[in-house]
């Protein structure tokens, strides 16, 4: 186990998912209120978590619109456990809901969701992730394509912001520049930027990775005058990105090879949108598939260490509680 650089800062974890050994999750076996806590106790200040939605749990039986309300129910079940016992709490949960809804029905999801929640309900996320035509991934997405530029969505997304809501996207580099429309054609929604917009590097991208880049930072500076987006910076050691560190044991990075590999996504983002608007996430159990927790905020804080006092205090814990009113 590294030491802990920086080890009274405070954390606050902004993305991690819960699942059963029943549910189809990125990794096998459950991932529960101590596997969480067994990953955050490696040495960190980590105060507080947020779950976000993942696809468990959800109801069985019912109308179809309200079966991700399951999620919630479990998700806010894990989340009491965690502030009745010592260690740190799941102070908010991000859920899931079809967009694309007629507003009657989107708004009875949202209201059964915020009572599922318990008071912890802040955001929604509805995937964009595509996955391009012959390509296989890691984790395929499964949204409809363009989906975007739906009307119907893009409706749903501007609710979220009349219900003072932020809407939180998954989706692959390609379909940044969708994002970008959306972000730019909804200024009344806060709209979270996940895992820099999953930058593939596999299949046709394998071994293309400074091409990618550089369209990437394009995108980056575009999303980046959108006042209304918000970046998680993270979730960039899943299979998918191509970096190889999933393979076994033995390729887990140490936390120089990780800033090594890495740095240039990290400072890229926090100088395009600022620290401000800026938030590093882990992203597990996802990206446990590739590298330690230890390791991970090891690294996030060597990259830090450029930024000022209020800067790093920004990435690690200010933005993601502005933005999730915490």
């Amino acid at each position: 186990m590294p030491q802990i650089i920086d080890p009274d800062r405070e954390i606050v974890d902004p993305h991690h998912h819960l699942w059963t050994a029943d549910d189809q999750g990125d990794t096998p076996g459950a991932y529960l209120l101590d596997e969480l806590r067994a990953d955050i106790g490696s040495g960190h200040r980590v105060t507080r978590t947020i779950f976000v939605e993942c696809g468990a749990q959800y109801r069985t039986t019912g109308p179809a619109h309200l079966r991700p309300v399951g999620e919630t129910e479990f998700a806010a079940a894990v989340a009491a456990a965690s502030e009745s016992s010592p260690g740190p709490t799941i102070a908010a949960i991000v859920a899931h809901a079809d967009l694309t809804l007629p507003l009657d029905q989107l708004d009875e999801v949202l209201d059964a969701h915020t009572t599922a929640a318990g008071g912890r309900l802040r955001g929604i996320r509805h995937s964009l992730a595509s996955v391009p035509a012959g390509v296989d991934l890691f984790s395929p997405g499964d949204a409809a394509p363009h989906l975007a530029a739906d009307p119907d969505f893009r409706r749903g997304v501007a609710h979220l912001g009349d219900r003072g809501l932020p809407y939180e996207s998954w989706h692959y580099h390609v379909q940044n520049r969708e994002f970008l429309d959306l972000a730019r054609a909804e200024p009344g929604t806060t709209m979270v930027f996940d895992h820099f917009g999953t930058p593939l590097g596999v299949g046709p991208w394998a071994g293309r990775q400074d091409e990618v880049f550089a369209g990437w930072c394009d995108d980056v500076t575009a999303l980046a005058a959108c006042p209304n987006v918000v970046a998680k910076l993270g979730g960039l050691a899943m299979p998918d990105n191509g970096f190889g560190w999933d393979r076994d044991r033995s390729s887990r990075p140490d936390v120089a090879t990780f800033v090594a590999a890495q740095a240039r996504w990290y400072h890229t983002a926090i100088d395009a949108f600022g620290p401000a608007r800026c938030m590093f996430e882990s992203n597990f159990p996802v990206d446990k598939t590739a590298v330690d927790y230890d390791v991970l905020w090891n690294a996030f804080k060597t990259m830090a260490a450029r930024y000022t006092a209020a800067e790093q205090t920004a990435l690690f814990s200010a933005t993601a509680m502005s933005t999730y009113r915490l």
